[in-house]
């Protein structure tokens, strides 16, 4: 751990950064027992690496679920049916005769909605023998590296984002549509549930107040911009999003649990492990403000 890790955090939490841009893996902790000076120190190291990640954890549904209630209050998946048990747990389970993976392509969750979801956590179950990472994109980084010129164009332009799979089938095949391959999903949201809203491009990020490029895969055009008018540059912008340079890559292992912060990053599910199995358990945090 780097000197100027240790003096930010406790010398109880070992926070150790992953890549140069984002994400940081923490040992040394037992979530099942946690603090509340414990849980302040993890929250602080939420927000300083967008992505944080727990090794060889052992929870029952019940701890992982008032583990999550620590961070706000469940979020319940328009499209997607809970644990029977367990309402706000959701499965997330590849075969071995599956052919495509859940969250296959670049996204944020949830940004359809009229407050996003605010942070997901993911905690594994089964793993792959190979295979089956998941790969994060640091948003901040995204908006630094634009030009103060393409910075000021979006500075008042907004994306509209849909959960419809419908719609978003009907892109070009290199915006793949991030909810495919799911068993228990549905076509249809409840009709009460907003699944389009248009959300800032240049989101503001509410605990640190930094700009953030707001933009993934369910950002279908600019709002009040035609399809042709967006395309491009909607094609340049999550293009440039997830350039190496903003990333990092968790490889999992059983027990491992992974949270990472919606408001300033996107995540992708790396489908390479055919003919293996994989489980998740997956909770996701209400989005505590309307992005501005």
């Amino acid at each position: 751990m780097s000197e100027a890790v240790a003096q930010d955090f406790s010398t109880e939490l070992d926070v150790r950064p992953l890549s140069g841009s984002m994400g940081a893996e923490i040992f040394g902790v037992d979530l099942s027992a946690l603090d509340d000076a414990g849980f302040a120190e993890i929250y602080r190291a939420f927000v300083r690496y967008q992505v944080i990640f727990f090794r060889d954890q052992v929870l029952t549904p019940e701890q992982y679920l008032v583990f999550a209630k620590r961070w706000g209050g469940i979020h319940q998946h328009p499209f997607m049916k809970h644990l029977d048990d367990y309402p706000g747990i959701l499965e997330i389970v590849k075969t071995e005769t599956d052919t495509k993976a859940f969250g296959s392509s670049w996204h944020s969750d949830q940004m359809f909605t009229q407050k996003p979801a605010k942070c997901t956590m993911l905690y594994a179950k089964e793993v792959p023998e190979r295979g089956g990472d998941t790969m994060f994109a640091n948003m901040y980084d995204g908006h630094d590296a634009l030009s103060t010129g393409m910075r000021a164009m979006l500075a008042n332009l907004k994306g509209w984002n849909t959960g419809d799979r419908e719609k978003l089938r009907g892109q070009k095949a290199s915006a793949p549509d991030p909810t495919v391959a799911m068993s228990k999903m549905t076509e249809k949201a409840p009709g009460d549930v907003q699944t389009e809203s248009a959300h800032p491009i240049l989101r503001t990020h509410k605990d640190t107040g930094r700009k953030a490029l707001y933009i993934g895969g369910h950002t279908l055009k600019i709002d009040g911009w035609t399809d042709a008018e967006s395309e491009p540059l909607l094609t340049f912008l999550k293009a440039h999003a997830v350039r190496p340079e903003f990333t990092c890559r968790f490889r999992w292992q059983v027990g491992s649990l992974a949270i990472w912060d919606n408001r300033c990053v996107q995540h992708f599910a790396v489908d390479d492990y055919a003919g293996q199995r994989r489980r998740m358990h997956r909770i996701t945090i209400q989005g505590e403000e309307i992005p501005f």
